[in-house]
């Protein structure tokens, strides 16, 4: 059952314009929940990747140059 924005601030004791931008607030975080983030999120996301692969890359070059360093010294 809907009831009207009105009567709902009135219930808990805020002013309606109040509770209307919750409510439109929590709309949009939903949709963006739905869709994927906004874009900031997914930037964020797509650099957390990114920094976990180069972290990747520069352990295995530490590793290439330990290997190297040990040869050399043979």
């Amino acid at each position: 059952m809907s009831r009207p924005l009105a009567r709902v601030a009135r219930e808990l004791g805020v002013n309606h314009e109040t509770l209307r931008t919750w409510v439109r607030a929590a709309d949009r975080a939903d949709r963006a929940a739905a869709t994927g983030g906004d874009a900031g999120e997914r930037e964020l996301r797509a650099l957390r990747k990114r920094v976990a692969e180069l972290e990747k890359e520069k352990e295995i070059l530490r590793k290439a140059a330990a290997y190297f360093a040990q040869e050399m010294d043979r």
